[in-house]
């Protein structure tokens, strides 16, 4: 293995490449361990949901962002409901009003397809 390769005359030392192998996997899982993921949590909800029922779906998301994770918040839209996808936005903006107090809104409402998503991610201290 080089070890300057840029000296003159270059500086090279033999070593048990297995033994290098395993020392660079312990350094990686290292790193590994060290790294904090965010899982994506999904609340489903629908156009016409009922007050106490978006109550406790924001409460489940608030749990959700304060463990650090995100939320995706869905809107499904089935049948006639397509015509009325406003419903859905108003739904949506009450409940990020709902959230507010731990999360913020990473994506705004979009409709893709039948589903309107809308994406919030934990609060940031400042």
């Amino acid at each position: 293995m080089k070890i300057s390769p840029n000296a003159n005359p270059p500086v090279c030392k033999i070593l048990d490449y297995g033994k290098y192998r395993y020392e660079q996997a312990k350094k990686e899982q290292e790193s590994k361990k060290k790294q904090k993921t965010i899982n994506l949590k999904e609340v489903r909800l629908s156009p016409n949901i009922e007050d106490h029922d978006l109550n406790v779906k924001a409460k489940q998301a608030i749990k959700f962002l304060s463990a650090g994770d995100k939320v995706k918040v869905s809107v499904r839209f089935r049948g006639r409901e397509m015509g009325h996808t406003d419903i859905g936005k108003v739904v949506l903006n009450n409940f990020a009003k709902l959230t507010e107090e731990v999360g913020t809104i990473e994506k705004p409402a979009k409709l893709e397809g039948r589903n309107m998503v809308m994406f919030l991610e934990q609060k940031r201290d400042k």
